[in-house]
């Protein structure tokens, strides 16, 4: 299995001193080079990702965002990103969730959850709970969930939503519009051979979490499929 080398660091350190398209023209070879050593990454942290799950993405190069940076409306102007990224997606529509990996020396996470659920799902979502939070609060009140990914996160509203009670007793989940779990890993981590696994088994954790919405946002208050 493909690992990150301690070169591809040195390329990002390096573009990152030299954050301009004079310098990234003149190091082309480079920059493939390493762009290939994250394709081969990724194409063998898809290889175990399939073993516990069903992922629509076929290809770890499929799987890569494009490290050039949308600089329209950005006040930095820095044509290229200091990091490498990718996402999987997951297969069919009754698996929901989606699966993220940042890679950058000193600042390597890996994630997953809802970021942008639409107006239908992030309502089907705040409706269960507001019915019963048990089963959220199960998954993310366990020794598992807490050890790897700490708490719950996401962008909050500051009360209510429309249409809810702001003195439920679960408003503090309620107010989420975004449900995202991560975990950062080292720069030692990042460069063992092993990497590609530990990242797979970090992706298998999230399933009870994945399952739990995936069944929210898939299935009417009777538990019959909307989809």
């Amino acid at each position: 299995m493909s690992t990150i080398s301690k070169a591809n660091f040195n390329f990002l350190a390096k573009l990152k001193k030299n954050n301009d398209r004079d310098w990234f023209n003149a190091n082309k070879e480079e920059y493939l080079e390493q762009h290939q050593n994250v394709i081969d990454f990724a194409d063998g942290l898809l290889l175990e990702m399939n073993k516990h799950d069903n992922i629509e993405t076929v290809s770890g190069k499929k799987s890569l965002f494009r490290i050039y940076r949308d600089v329209r409306f950005s006040k930095n102007k820095a044509p290229y990103k200091t990091h490498w990224a990718g996402g999987f997606k997951r297969a069919t529509k009754q698996l929901r969730g989606g699966y993220y990996f940042h890679i950058e020396k000193g600042n390597t996470m890996v994630g997953g959850g809802f970021w942008q659920p639409n107006k239908e799902d992030l309502l089907r979502i705040r409706e269960d709970i507001a019915t019963d939070a048990s089963g959220l609060r199960k998954v993310i009140n366990s020794k598992s969930f807490k050890d790897t990914f700490g708490t719950l996160d996401g962008e909050q509203l500051k009360t209510s939503p429309k249409g809810f009670d702001k003195e439920h007793p679960d408003v503090d989940l309620l107010r989420y519009k975004q449900f995202i779990i991560s975990k950062k890993f080292t720069d030692k981590e990042v460069l063992s051979p092993d990497f590609a696994k530990k990242v797979s088994d970090t992706f298998k954790k999230m399933r009870p979490f994945f399952d739990y919405m995936s069944e929210s946002v898939t299935t009417d208050a009777n538990g019959a499929s909307i989809v």
